[in-house]
């Protein structure tokens, strides 16, 4: 993975795989806020990079960059989302040279000097030659993702490539934690690094010949790819919040024609965008397991703050701020949404429904789902037909989906302001299948 920001790809693909491909260059580019030159030049990025990850496909195979989505529906991780990560906005100088490193200390442990000199002669003469300065920058990058470890001993240190995990484990012991890390990284969050570790071992197992029906033992539905994008800017927001620092970035809302906006280098030809430029204190990362979203709470000028992480673009980390202000910004969050379904911070309400027992049917699976999903809630009756289950939540925007879901098995009973819109939706929903 590069060092750069790559907000314009995961934006672009965000909308990719809701649109299904049914926009025009010239409406993506108005969404991004781009121009038609720069889509046309992203597109032919990650055609590239779709085209080094498929190479065995065949000619029928890979006709349109956007059939890549669906050309596999259970293999979701390989086409749009390990592809990304791997075309994180690399120049094509530091990818061939950090090929080009490597492969160098794949077979023996080098010093900084000895890599410069095989980085000179083995890059292809149109591209610039690095220097000293640029090939430890490199290393320090490469040892800091895990990539590679310098060696115990005296200057000039060596480095080598940190694969002691392949090494020391049998072809079977490595089958056998693959199968362990693909169900942790499909079914648990945050996932990118599980996907890019399941995708080293995978690698190395068919660089080992072990064979192919063996490597790919399960298979899985309900991706959200936009959650598993989102990643990008997950490590840094948590990163801020370990070290109690703020962020400044750039903010999409939902409700915002655009999703993106490119960054104005030449005062000439600045132009305004529709995003919104923050600086927050995070405080605490949410997933919301239903709609696949994540969101950051923060603090900032005016309170408490939320911001849809889909939205944010251009993050940066800024300066820190005080232990002993930054716990008691924590506190005040902690309080105001231990009542939150998800991240609501209204007043509180007691909600009451009534769910009723499937006929004849062993288990109860609904009683199982409400004792599984319905946080700190309680049954306070129950008898041989139904039971009433009740919870006190910030607010009844955020359960409301959770309690639809039920269907016919769910009745709202209090409050009334949440049975009379739970009736009008229903009504609605009957409305669609009245006859003509």
């Amino acid at each position: 993975m590069a060092k750069e920001s790559f907000d314009k790809e995961i934006q672009f693909l965000r909308m990719l795989v809701l649109t299904s491909g049914a926009f025009s260059r010239q409406q993506f580019a108005e969404r991004l806020g781009i121009s038609v030159h720069t889509f046309d030049k992203t597109i032919r990025r990650l055609k590239e990079v779709v085209n080094s990850v498929h190479q065995n496909l065949s000619q029928e195979q890979s006709k349109e960059f956007s059939e890549s989505l669906r050309f596999s529906y259970y293999d979701s991780t390989d086409p749009l989302l390990l592809f990304l990560f791997r075309a994180k906005s690399v120049k094509e100088s530091e990818s061939q040279r950090i090929s080009l490193l490597l492969a160098a200390m794949n077979e023996q442990a080098l010093t900084a000097m000895e890599l410069l000199d095989m980085c000179c002669s083995g890059l292809p003469s149109d591209l610039p030659l690095p220097d000293e300065k640029t090939i430890r920058s490199d290393l320090k990058y490469l040892e800091e993702v895990g990539v590679i470890k310098r060696e115990p001993g005296p200057r000039p240190f060596r480095y080598c490539i940190q694969d002691d995990l392949v090494r020391s484990l049998s072809d079977e012991e490595l089958l056998d934690l693959y199968d362990f890390v693909d169900v942790m990284a499909n079914t648990q969050v945050p996932s990118v690094q599980g996907y890019l570790l399941r995708d080293g071992l995978k690698k190395h197992l068919l660089r080992n010949q072990a064979r192919q029906y063996a490597v790919e033992p399960f298979l899985y539905k309900y991706h959200y790819y936009s959650r598993i994008l989102d990643e990008a800017h997950l490590f840094t927001l948590l990163h801020a919040i370990r070290h109690r620092r703020k962020v400044r970035f750039l903010y999409f809302s939902p409700k915002s024609e655009k999703s993106y906006a490119s960054k104005n280098t030449n005062p000439l030809f600045e132009r305004d965008s529709e995003g919104k430029a923050e600086k927050t204190l995070p405080l605490k990362i949410v997933y919301d397991h239903q709609y696949g979203r994540w969101y950051l709470l923060s603090h900032g000028r005016e309170g408490i703050r939320k911001y849809r992480m889909e939205g944010i673009t251009q993050i940066e980390e800024d300066e820190s701020v005080d232990e002993v202000w930054y716990e008691e910004k924590k506190s005040e969050l902690t309080e105001k949404i231990r009542y939150s379904w998800l991240i609501d911070t209204g007043r509180p309400v007691t909600v009451r429904a009534r769910f009723y027992n499937p006929e004849g049917s062993e288990p109860n699976f609904v009683k199982e789902r409400v004792m599984l999903q319905g946080q700190w809630g309680q049954i306070v009756f129950e008898d041989e037909h139904s039971f009433i289950y009740e919870i006190t939540v910030n607010g009844i925007t955020e359960i409301k989906p959770w309690l639809r879901s039920f269907g016919s098995s769910c009745e709202v009973l209090e409050p009334a302001q949440l049975r009379r819109e739970m009736i009008a939706e229903w009504k609605e929903i009957q409305s669609y299948y009245e006859s003509v």
